[in-house]
This record gives C-alpha cells, sequence and structure tokens, in this order.
C-alpha cells in the first residue's frame, strides 16, 4: 500500500471522527413556542386575592315586628312582587274586631259633636237676638245672661265633644298601626328568594342577641354588584370610579366592564387570612338578558394605569433581570437580550427599548436547554401568530 493511500485513509478517519465528535457536542435543536411583539394597550391592574361575589343591590330579611301565627301567606318562592305588596300576614282577628268597635265609637263621637256644635251656634243666635230686645227694654238683664250662660256652655260642650271625637280617631289609628304590625310588605320590587315558615307555623322576630331566619328573603335584582376581598397593600392604590372589569365561572372567559363604586373604610382580619379590604365593583354596562344570579363567585380586576398603542409582550416570556429570547428565523437561532420595561400585569408587559414589533419571543422559557445561539424551530401549533 502506497503512502498516499495510507495518508487518504488516515485523514478521512480523522474526518469521520470529527464529524461525529462536533455532531455529539454541538447543541440541539429545540423546539419552542413564540409569540409576536406587537402594539396594544397594557394595564397596570390589581385583583382581588380570593374569590368575591355577586350580590344583588338591594337584598332584604324581612320578619313581622311582632310574633303570631301565620295566617296568609300571599307569596311563594320565585314569585315576582311589587313595592307594597303583601307578603303575608299574621292572626288578627281580635285586632279587626277593635278596630271595627273603634270606627263606630269614632262615628258616634263625631255625631255627638256635630250635635253640640248646633246646639252652641243656636245659643250662639238667640244671645245676639236678645242683645238686640236689650236695647228697646223688652227683656231684662237676667234673661240676657242667662242666655249668654247657656251660649257659653254649649260651645264647651262643642268643644269637649270634638276632643272626645278626636280620641277616637286617634285609638282607630293606634289599633291601625297595631294592625299595620301583623301584615309583611314588600318594601322594594324584586323576587322571593326564600321563605320560611308554613301556614299556621308560629313567627316571632329576632330577639336581641338571639338571630332567627327571616321569615322572608327579598332580592332586588334590578342591579346586581361584585364585592371582592383586596390586599391591604394595593387597597391604597384604588380610588372610587377607577375602571375594573368582572369575570364570573359562570360565563367562562366573558369580561363586564365595570368601575368602583365603594371601598371599605377599615382592614379586615381575619384569623389564618391576609388583611383585606372589601371594594364594592358595580358594572357599567350591563346588556339586558344577561342571566345574572346573586351568589355567583365573580373575580375583579381594578385598573390602576392604562396606555394604548404601546409596544407589548406576553408578560409569560420575561425572565428574571428583564431577559428575553427572541427567535431570529435568518439564522434558525435563539438570541437572548435584556429589554426595558414599563407597565405590566399578569398577561402582557409594555415593551420601552430593546425589541421591535414583529420580532417574535419565547414563551416556553423552562424548555430545557434553553440559553443564547441554540438552534430552534418554531412550533406551528402552540405558537401564537399576530
Amino acid at each position: 500500500m502506497s503512502q498516499y493511500r495510507i495518508l487518504w485513509i488516515s485523514l478521512t478517519v480523522l474526518l469521520l471522527v470529527g464529524a461525529i465528535v462536533w455532531y455529539r457536542l454541538s447543541p440541539k435543536e429545540i423546539e419552542v413556542i413564540v409569540a409576536p411583539v406587537e402594539r396594544g394597550t397594557v394595564e397596570k391592574v390589581v385583583a382581588n386575592t380570593r374569590a368575591g361575589t355577586l350580590k344583588a343591590c338591594r337584598q332584604a330579611h324581612l320578619s313581622p315586628a311582632i310574633g303570631g301565627q301565620l295566617n296568609i301567606l300571599a307569596v311563594k318562592k320565585g314569585d315576582k312582587v311589587e313595592q307594597g305588596q303583601l307578603l303575608l300576614e299574621l292572626w288578627n282577628k281580635d285586632l279587626v274586631a277593635e278596630k271595627l268597635l273603634a270606627a263606630s265609637e269614632a262615628r258616634t263621637a263625631q255625631a255627638q259633636a256635630e250635635s253640640a256644635r248646633v246646639q252652641a251656634e243656636n245659643s250662639s243666635r238667640e244671645t245676639k237676638r236678645l242683645q238686640h230686645l236689650i236695647k228697646i227694654a223688652a227683656i231684662s238683664e237676667e234673661t240676657l245672661d242667662k242666655a249668654r250662660s247657656l251660649a257659653e256652655a254649649q260651645e264647651f260642650t262643642y268643644q269637649a265633644a270634638l276632643a272626645t271625637a278626636e280620641t277616637s280617631e286617634a285609638r282607630q289609628a293606634v289599633i291601625t298601626a297595631q294592625l299595620e304590625r301583623t301584615r309583611l310588605v314588600a318594601p322594594f320590587p324584586g323576587i322571593i328568594a326564600e321563605i320560611h315558615g308554613e301556614l299556621n307555623e308560629y313567627v316571632t322576630p329576632s330577639p336581641p342577641g338571639i338571630p332567627t331566619l327571616p321569615a322572608i328573603e327579598l332580592l332586588d335584582v334590578s342591579c346586581f354588584y361584585v364585592t371582592a376581598p383586596i390586599d391591604e397593600v394595593d387597597a391604597a392604590k384604588i380610588k372610587v370610579g377607577d375602571k375594573a372589569r368582572i369575570t364570573m365561572d359562570a360565563f367562562a372567559d366573558q369580561h363586564f366592564a365595570a368601575r368602583v363604586r365603594r371601598i371599605a373604610p377599615y382592614v379586615l382580619d381575619l384569623e389564618k387570612q391576609a388583611r383585606t379590604v372589601e371594594v364594592e365593583v358595580e358594572f357599567t354596562d350591563l346588556k339586558e338578558g344577561q342571566n345574572l344570579l346573586a351568589g355567583y363567585s365573580a373575580d375583579v380586576e381594578i385598573i390602576l394605569e392604562e396606555r394604548s398603542n404601546t409596544l407589548r409582550i406576553p408578560t409569560q416570556a420575561l425572565l428574571p433581570g428583564n431577559r428575553i429570547y427572541v427567535y431570529q428565523p435568518k439564522t434558525g437561532r435563539l438570541e437572548e437580550r435584556t429589554i426595558r420595561t414599563g407597565l405590566s400585569n399578569w398577561d402582557k408587559t409594555e415593551v420601552i427599548e430593546g425589541l421591535q414589533p414583529g420580532e417574535r419571543v419565547v414563551l416556553s422559557i423552562d424548555q430545557p436547554g434553553l440559553k443564547d445561539g441554540i438552534p430552534a424551530r418554531v412550533s406551528p401549533e402552540k405558537s401564537t401568530k399576530k
């Protein structure tokens, strides 16, 4: 074998060995999920720490003012009622009878007062006639004095009869008020949510310090709001009137525009829980036909600051130190960069410096082997498009 042939074989073997070593030591291509750098809106928000609750704008736990046997139950669960509509009535036949008696007594007293008025007026006219006759000496002074005394007595009798009639009317009003205490009426329009009690059962209001179930629970579902706990650290940043968003599990990814209407003036200190402030958020553009039910769990995002038409990326692309990986389609490799950011939330982060619109950043930052310059290919199914 010639020396040239041996040399050629040796070179070939060395090249093969080098290619194998290079292949084994060179970084392997990885698959990444990317998203485009784009323009849009970025918000600085705070959110509730625990699930909030959807509440009807008014809710009343109603019971009669006095205890008694339930005689009339005029509604059932789910009924819509108007303001002032009778809900229930306790047994009150004794008060009804007393009211009829008081009305009869009031009519009698009024008739007696009217009779006394007529007599007083007659006596007054008679006195005036006698005053004319005494001028021509047709009667004595004694006769005139008696007529004057009688007129005064009749006037006092009339005033006493009037007072008696007024007392009778007042007593009638007292009995009417007692009757009202046996009736429960709707204080506002709404829907009957619960009824605790059946006909002929004994119903009683709660004694002081001893809570009992209300006879009827009434909801005003003409409007709704959400109450949610906000961490005490974030609460100081919120103002009444701030824009907000409401989401509910019952409506999947649907968002509802809202605004902050009230911030509690104190911090809740519950055992084994973070200290929070209750914030109430009301709907600002609730369309008709939304099947909202009081008691739904709800989450709120309160918008503290907002910038529109700004450069942004998904927040999940950020690594500690504001580092990101950019996919370079020309070289098929990843480039590590440090960017300057602005407003940020869990979803989007504003980019002030370090990226251009249309570039694609890596979202799969937990990918093994991720580093600057590594070959990569874009996952066609999972990557988001512009």
